[in-house]
């Protein structure tokens, strides 16, 4: 695996639901096309020429020595660290992007910092020892493996992915799902209730729309899909005590 180095690393989001973030690889192996709002920023402002030298990543060497430097600067700002926003802390058949994401959540809660995890990799069941404040979550918006394949082509498997948030879940970690992009109809025909239903042990589901897609504005009835869909979310989550957010811009 190729490697870079960086001068920053910990900056705050403009995410509703976030606080500050690391992103400690510079592209993604999963190759998501969603189409993908990092590779297309990437893209844009010269990080990566096209989609395939966006599919193989550079981890970023130094992640821990910047993290030692920032740690000490800005832990009073910080409430929590999300890995990461725009790669993933765990990514599917990428040992050493997971290794260094272990460290870096261990040196984040070792000063007393919160970290929540997204991937749509294999969240390791180590994270179990660590801080208990930590949340960690999969990305999920279908049980469709062909869609999976179509749509998230080096991804972890969907089912992969709901046991090893399961099996934290189970340790007694807090665990979160995101259903986003969740695709419309068009994309794929598929009932939300049972995606819901096989996360239904997760604390927090986040729920949110396709954006930047053709596809999704040629569906002319994608304002009311959507609406229908926040709905279900919102009763499904009220009926069992789930928390949940419903990303801005998702009803209308």
């Amino acid at each position: 695996m190729d490697a870079i180095t960086r001068k920053t690393m910990l900056y705050k989001t403009g995410v509703e639901y976030g606080d500050y973030t690391l992103n400690h690889v510079l592209g993604c192996s999963h190759g998501c096309l969603y189409p993908c709002y990092a590779f297309l920023m990437a893209k844009r402002f010269g990080k990566a020429a096209n989609y395939e030298e966006w599919c193989k990543p550079k981890l970023v060497s130094n992640t821990l020595e910047i993290l030692d430097r920032e740690i000490p600067r800005l832990k009073a700002k910080i409430e929590s660290v999300q890995l990461c926003f725009t790669t993933d802390p765990f990514m599917y058949g990428y040992d050493e992007v997971g290794t260094m994401s272990m460290a870096a959540i261990q040196k984040l809660n070792a000063a007393g910092i919160r970290c929540t995890v997204l991937t749509k990799g294999l969240l390791p069941i180590e994270l179990a020892k660590q801080s208990d404040k930590n949340e960690y979550g999969i990305t999920l918006i279908s049980l469709n493996e062909d869609y999976r394949k179509r749509i998230e082509p080096g991804a972890a498997p969907y089912a992969e992915r709901i046991a090893a948030l399961k099996a934290l879940s189970d340790r007694g970690c807090k665990t979160w799902v995101s259903v986003e992009p969740y695709p419309t109809p068009n994309l794929i025909q598929q009932d939300l209730n049972a995606v819901l239903e096989a996360v239904s042990f997760a604390n927090r589901i986040i729920f949110g729309r396709t954006n930047y897609s053709k596809e999704i504005s040629a569906y002319t009835k994608h304002k009311a899909f959507y609406n229908k869909q926040a709905g279900i979310v919102i009763r499904f989550c009220n009926e069992r005590g789930i928390a949940y957010h419903i990303k801005n811009g998702t009803m209308t």
